[in-house]
C-alpha cells in the first residue's frame, strides 16, 4: 500500500494540533491550581455579604478573587459569572478550578476535585470545603470553566 499524497503533512498537522491542545490544557490547569490554592488559603475566613477580601467573602466574592489571583477576570455576581463564562461543563466532566453553581444561579463555589468544592456558604459560616453530594448535588445548576481557551480542532486523518 502506497501512502496517500498529503498523508505525511496531515500527520504533521495533527501532531502539531495535539501539542497545542496539550499546552493550552496545561496552561489552564496551572491557572486553575492557582485559583484553588487562593481559595484554600481563605479557609476559615468569615462569610460577609458583598465581601471580596480582608473582612471576608460572600460566595461570588471568593470565586472572583480566586480567579483574579490566577490572572482571569470574572464578574462579581454569581449569575453573571455563569452567564459570561463561555465554556460550560457537565457535572461528570468537572476539573479542579471549575465554578459550580447551585440553587438556580444564586450560589457558587470552586470545584477542588474528587467530589469536593470550596465556598463561602452563608451568614454565620466561614469559607469551607463541602462534598458535592446530597442537597448540594440536587441543587447543582451548572458549572463553568473560567479562562478556558477553545482547543484547536484536530485535522482529519487520511485513511
Amino acid at each position: 500500500g502506497r501512502a496517500e499524497p498529503g498523508a505525511p503533512q496531515a500527520a504533521v498537522r495533527r501532531q502539531a494540533a495535539l501539542r497545542q491542545r496539550a499546552l493550552l490544557a496545561r496552561r489552564w490547569e496551572a491557572r486553575a491550581a492557582r485559583a484553588v490554592d487562593y481559595a484554600t488559603r481563605q479557609l476559615g475566613r468569615p462569610y460577609v455579604w458583598g465581601g471580596s477580601g480582608r473582612r471576608g467573602f460572600d460566595c461570588s466574592g471568593l470565586t472572583q478573587q480566586a480567579w483574579r489571583h490566577a490572572g482571569v477576570r470574572i464578574p462579581r455576581i454569581a449569575a453573571d459569572q455563569f452567564r459570561r463564562t463561555r465554556h460550560h461543563v457537565r457535572a461528570d466532566r468537572l476539573k479542579p478550578g471549575d465554578l459550580v453553581f447551585f440553587h438556580g444561579l444564586g450560589h457558587v463555589g470552586i470545584y477542588t476535585g474528587r467530589g469536593w468544592f470550596i465556598h463561602s456558604p452563608h451568614s454565620g459560616k466561614t469559607v469551607t470545603f463541602q462534598r458535592l453530594r446530597g442537597w448540594y448535588r440536587s441543587q447543582l445548576t451548572g458549572a463553568a470553566r473560567p479562562g478556558w481557551k477553545a482547543l484547536p480542532a484536530l485535522p482529519a486523518t487520511l485513511s
